[in-house]
């Protein structure tokens, strides 16, 4: 069977095969974070399509803390209802589920302050956001605990924390955007201390797997690198992180050259220099360029985005390129199967 296809274990979970829909923001969500029958759709196509590992876009743990006003929260325990109906349709058909919770820092756009660890705007066009306090740095560690409390009732398999593109956990790691002179600025340690925190925290409430999604390469002179990023990564695997989700960019407003696999040297640095699980994503939209990174031992997981975007069924077309025989959804299904 190809690498693609074969079931992959973490912790209590195994996926049926090693394709995840990579998380992307679809500002479908009612302006209080509510999922909408978009969602429903959306992620249930591609549940029935047979991808392994579904993981619900940017979901804010507070209502400042979203992308845009339309992205889903889980800072209220009225979320947890719509979210577990979600889950528990992606389930039926087989995938294990995910979501990816988050704090947007000083690229939010919702109305009112905007917070980060330094008061730099991202631009011209976003708002210059409030230097955090102590207090305000705890109160969030501790709206990404209750979070994951959240994510545990509702049902999910996997929560992945979003520290890349340039949002809040990112702005703390890198010293492009952390300019602060207490315990959370200047050397990587005290940089890292903030995700320290929230890993400290989230695990205190959840025992499942837990991934992180990082920019492991911010592109400009002074940014952070891969090499940075296995730092980092040794520390996160000593808190029991199980994977790391590797992709690059979005933190300062620097062009980014995208073509197929670009990012993929950026997960096997950080797989082989911190010996721990690593996903490839950024413009994989083939099965053979998906089994070759899996094959040379670059990564662990393949997280779609794109693609999936296009082709709700990509593992149908992926596993008969590749000749490997898949289950249909139901019988509905096995006669186009």
């Amino acid at each position: 069977m190809a690498k693609l296809f074969e079931p992959y274990s973490i912790r209590n979970v195994e996926l049926k095969n090693r394709i995840v829909m990579s998380p992307m923001c679809m500002y479908q969500a009612k302006n209080d974070g509510f999922i909408t029958d978009f969602h429903m759709t959306h992620y249930i196509s591609r549940a029935v399509g047979q991808v392994g590992l579904i993981i619900l876009e940017s979901t804010g743990v507070v209502p400042e803390g979203r992308i845009s006003e339309n992205d889903l929260g889980i800072w209220s325990d009225e979320h947890i209802e719509g979210l577990s109906k979600l889950v528990s349709n992606l389930k039926a058909y087989g995938a294990k589920t995910g979501i990816q919770i988050s704090h947007a820092g000083r690229k939010s756009t919702v109305n009112g302050d905007i917070y980060a660890p330094s008061a730099i705007a991202f631009n011209d066009n976003y708002k210059t956001p409030i230097e955090m306090t102590k207090e305000d740095i705890s109160k969030v560690v501790e709206a990404f605990a209750n979070a994951a409390v959240r994510v545990s009732k509702a049902g999910f398999d996997v929560i992945e924390i979003h520290a890349a593109h340039g949002y809040l956990i990112n702005e703390f790691l890198s010293p492009l955007t952390n300019k602060r002179e207490d315990e959370y600025g200047g050397a990587p340690e005290n940089r890292y201390r903030f995700l320290r925190e929230i890993l400290d925290a989230i695990r205190s409430k959840w025992e499942g797997p837990l991934f992180v999604r990082i920019s492991a390469n911010e592109y400009t002179e002074g940014g952070l690198t891969p090499e940075d990023f296995t730092q980092f990564a040794l520390w996160m695997k000593s808190q029991e992180v199980d994977l790391i989700d590797v992709s690059s960019g979005g933190n300062v407003p620097v062009p980014v050259d995208a073509f197929p696999l670009y990012q993929v040297p950026f997960s096997e640095t950080i797989k082989n220099g911190a010996k721990i699980p690593t996903g490839a994503v950024g413009l994989i939209t083939s099965a053979e360029e998906a089994e070759q990174v899996l094959q040379q031992n670059k990564a662990d997981l393949i997280f779609i985005a794109r693609e999936l975007l296009r082709d709700p069924y990509f593992p149908y077309r992926a596993a008969k390129q590749l000749n490997v025989d898949i289950e249909a959804p139901n019988d509905s299904y096995k006669r186009g199967w």
